[in-house]
């Protein structure tokens, strides 16, 4: 049970937190904290109902099995698309975080060059052992500590700046909530190990919502600090937020460690991610959704080298031509069409199955549709083009076995 809690803090507690909260209060301006509340709801409900189908399929691949199993073939290969495209946006995101943190003047040089460094470094059949995670999960908690700590105790707080004014729409709301969801998603981490894990059958249910949980009071002590500070105005402005906290709040020794701590999150997510893109690309190779070529894996590393290699070169290429703001909407639009399959195939369940009361697949599915097309307009056309594509690719594949 610990561990399993510490992979899903790992992959949620990372550079999210640090990359997501200052397009979310351009969205929302004085409704930055609806927005949160409304992503951790809908999160919730994902998480609810990929525990319940976790536990009764134990196997790794997540949302791509379960789509399978409950809704059929089809739902499957386009959850186990959302889950690559989405999260290859999400890579890109995590190192803009990294060159916004660490050299703003450079960010995509920076983030080009992490990509290919990690790649490299996954290539190898380096990975990151549950060690490493407690470590890293340790040293960004103590980061957002110090800003949370500094921001509250500074003569910059204003607490007229948690106040809900005008500037506050329903459809900012909506979108920063859609956004502020790029921070929750990793919690599928869990579910998606679960071959790996002692008794998944009582374990997962409890770890995801105890993850999920941890992480919200995490995220809404840091939203709230640096409103204080910052105001909806100045957080929304911000390219590195929790930075630019420490600075209005005096803390002028915290900027640097501020700024490592985003690094080492943002490195260590985008490690894990690029792992966990590849492994699901080879797993959908392996069952012809994807070029059976990617299924080739290296006699030396053991690594399935022509999928880490391809999504190595769309992320570096994706990282040195796009903002945080529109990889980040882009990768929240794939992965709640991802969650919004694992919902429908959560109302599939019987009782004797576990299946979680109706409201939690109902609301979770409409949630995610919501978010989704309340995502900026570019994010919604580019991710519905993906996703149309990814269907086209399907019934090719399906055409062409038939005929054969």
């Amino acid at each position: 049970m610990p561990d399993a809690v510490t992979i899903g803090l790992g992959s949620m507690i990372g550079a999210g937190v640090f990359a997501a909260l200052a397009p979310a209060a351009r969205a929302a301006g004085s409704g930055l904290l609806l927005g949160l509340a409304l992503a951790a709801v809908v999160a919730y409900c994902n998480a609810t109902s990929s525990a319940r189908l976790a536990a009764l399929y134990p196997a790794s691949g997540g949302t791509y099995v379960y789509g399978r199993e409950r809704l059929g073939d089809f739902w499957g290969h386009l959850a186990g698309w959302a889950f690559v495209v989405g999260k290859t946006a999400s890579c890109a995101a995590m190192a803009l975080t990294v060159g916004t943190y660490i050299w703003p003047g450079q960010a995509h040089a920076v983030a080009f060059a992490a990509v290919v460094a990690l790649t490299t470094v996954n290539y190898t059949g380096v990975q990151k052992s549950a060690l490493l995670t407690r470590i890293i999960v340790a040293v960004v908690l103590a980061v957002l500590a110090a800003v949370v700590i500094a921001s509250l105790t500074s003569g910059a707080v204003d607490t007229a700046h948690l106040d809900i004014d005008t500037d506050a729409t329903a459809g900012g709301v909506l979108q920063a909530a859609g956004l502020l969801f790029f921070a929750f998603a990793g919690y599928a981490r869990i579910a998606t190990l679960g071959e790996e894990i002692r008794d998944p059958a009582r374990t997962i249910p409890r770890a995801i919502p105890i993850a999920l949980g941890i992480t919200l009071v995490v995220y809404a002590l840091v939203a709230v600090s640096v409103l204080l500070v910052l105001g909806p105005d100045g957080l929304a402005a911000a390219d590195a937020p929790l930075t630019e906290a420490a600075r209005a709040a005096g803390a002028d020794w915290l900027v640097p460690v501020v700024r490592v701590g985003a690094a080492i999150a943002a490195l260590s997510s985008l490690l894990a991610l690029i792992l966990g893109v590849s492994r699901t690309t080879l797993a959908m190779a392996r069952d012809h959704h994807l070029p059976h070529a990617l299924a080739a894996v290296h006699p030396k590393f053991k690594v399935p080298h022509r999928a880490e290699l391809l999504i190595g070169a769309v992320v570096a290429i994706a990282a040195a031509t796009t903002d945080v703001r529109a990889a980040i909407g882009f990768s929240s639009f794939g992965v709640l069409a991802y969650y919004a399959i694992a919902n429908a195939s959560a109302w599939t369940l019987t009782p004797a199955e576990g299946r979680p009361a109706r409201i939690i697949p109902v609301a979770g599915l409409a949630g995610c549709i919501v978010l989704a097309f309340a995502l900026p307009l570019p994010s919604v056309i580019i991710g519905a083009a993906v996703l149309v594509i990814g269907a086209a690719a399907y019934a090719t594949r399906r055409v062409t076995t038939h005929r054969q």
